[in-house]
């Protein structure tokens, strides 16, 4: 792992860039939030909250294999959320 700043830096910026594209499915698609992409948002918010309290937990046994598992499950679940926006339509 390059480092723990650029691993912060990617959630922030993935995840944010997917609340935007979120965003801008409900402008182009009536203006209004529905049910369906408030709890996506919800979602990622507080994914982005857990991501970065794992990170930051410096009392695991084997740091380098825990930050490896939270990168994994951030690409998991960065996946899913694309799947969920591309089923929006």
């Amino acid at each position: 792992m390059a480092s723990i700043k650029n691993l912060k830096k990617e959630i922030n910026y993935v995840l944010g860039d997917l609340v935007d594209i979120v965003y801008v499915w409900e402008i182009t698609n009536g203006g209004q939030p529905t049910e369906t992409t408030d709890g996506i948002v919800d979602s990622i918010y507080s994914t982005y909250d857990e991501m970065l309290a794992k990170i930051n937990n410096r009392g695991v046994e084997n740091r380098k294999a825990h930050l490896k598992q939270v990168r994994k499950d951030f690409e998991d679940f960065a996946n899913q959320v694309v799947a969920k926006i591309n089923d929006l339509n």
